[in-house]
């Protein structure tokens, strides 16, 4: 093996696991909140509150970062961050009122949303042009197999144990690791090609000229809500109405993270071969039934079959690769290729992650915990809709990125 492909491949991991790790902390909040409501005398809209103020966060951060790490370099940015977001674990540790909670939480989103263009860029910029697809594919999939899988089951097992506040303790831990190791072994990547071309003002407008850059940033938003409804009251319905204890939560909600994971390396793989709008119909079809499987009584009587479903089901986890990432650079220009990304980000975090989760803690304590889980599979159904509506861009010539590691 070639020194370019070990340090391609041991980058690759590098990012999957401080993804991984970003989404780790994000996600941790809602897994725990059962432990929350009662010793922080929350609500559910509070709690639905505190995942909107992190997620916008993430919004403005992700944009202002990614300009600033353009001109700066990836490396200056990505380092500092990492170890920003551990630090803002551990302080989530300590609050005792919703304020210091709703504050800490937003600043953990300026954090990670300050890691999100650098991870992303950097795993671009080391793979190899053909293997760029699936490289980004393992790098997105860490939300799902660690955010969605790994979380659960170690938050809700150390709160179970010795506390919730341990768990964002041990939570923030893998970051400071992580960081050391980026200072030391990652280097920063060569210019991407054409990148002297940055788009103005009015070629970013000229997005929406494109028809699937429209459909991208609305199913990508869709998709973010169908997510984070799932994640934020899936947790409390199984607790609260269906009488599990958290600990089954975190067991049931990690099936579906694996699945995810599975799902998000394998589905955009097949893409590369049959094309990305039959695989987004497929997956955006199936994820319907991921959340109302949950609204069965009588699946709970066969845990062990209840987990089945969800790892077979959760293939949402493949939207946000292909909506977010691969359909909007294939559908532009080269030169507007990272700015589709930064569109479909902000639109999908904003409108998906920020606003959505707000409402679903209004449903939810209005109508009750159902209610958000049927609202998820509803989003599914829209983004089957729009996906409907994408033109095919398979077969388009993608762009491709020097690596820092051929040097």
């Amino acid at each position: 093996m070639t020194r370019s492909v070990r340090y391609e491949n041991t980058l690759i991991g590098l990012m999957f696991l401080t993804f991984g790790t970003i989404f780790l902390d994000r996600m941790a909040q809602f897994y725990l909140a059962p432990y929350l409501i009662p010793d922080l005398h929350v609500n559910n809209i509070q709690i639905g509150m505190m995942a909107s103020a992190l997620a916008l966060a993430w919004a403005v951060s992700s944009l202002v970062f990614g300009a600033i790490c353009d001109r700066y370099g990836r490396h200056v940015i990505l380092v500092p961050a990492v170890f920003a977001f551990s630090l803002m674990s551990w302080l989530t540790g300590i609050v005792h009122t919703f304020g210091e909670m709703l504050l800490v939480r937003f600043l953990l989103g300026v954090a990670e949303g300050a890691c999100y263009a650098p991870v992303m860029a950097i795993a671009e910029a080391a793979s190899s042009p053909h293997r760029r697809g699936i490289n980004v594919g393992i790098v997105v999939t860490a939300a799902a197999f660690v955010g969605q899988a790994v979380a659960p089951v170690l938050t809700t097992q150390v709160a179970a144990y010795i506390g919730w506040r341990w768990s964002f303790f041990v939570a923030g831990v893998p970051g400071v690791i992580l960081g050391f190791f980026i200072w030391k072994y990652v280097e920063e990547p060569l210019i991407r090609e054409g990148e002297e071309q940055r788009p103005k003002l009015g070629e970013f407008l000229s997005l929406l000229k494109y028809p699937n850059m429209v459909l991208c940033c609305f199913a990508g938003a869709a998709n973010l809500t169908a997510i984070f409804f799932f994640q934020v009251f899936s947790p409390l319905y199984m607790t609260q109405v269906a009488h599990e204890a958290p600990t089954t939560a975190g067991f049931l909600i990690g099936a579906g993270g694996v699945g995810g994971a599975f799902a998000g390396i394998l589905y955009p793989a097949i893409s590369d071969r049959i094309g990305r709008k039959p695989i987004l119909l497929v997956s955006s079809l199936v994820a319907i039934f991921f959340p109302l499987a949950l609204l069965v009584p009588a699946l709970y009587q066969n845990l062990w079959l209840l987990g089945a479903i969800e790892f077979l089901f959760s293939t949402n986890a493949v939207i946000p690769s292909l909506v977010m990432v691969v359909i909007p650079t294939e559908s532009v220009p080269l030169k507007l290729a990272a700015t589709a990304i930064g569109a479909t980000t902000l639109t999908s975090e904003l409108l998906g992650a920020t606003i959505a989760p707000t409402i679903g803690g209004i449903f939810a304590q209005r109508m009750g915990l159902a209610m958000p889980l049927e609202i998820a599979s509803g989003m599914m159904l829209i983004v089957f809709l729009l996906c409907a509506m994408l033109r095919e861009t398979h077969g388009r010539k993608v762009v491709t990125f020097s690596s820092a590691s051929a040097r």
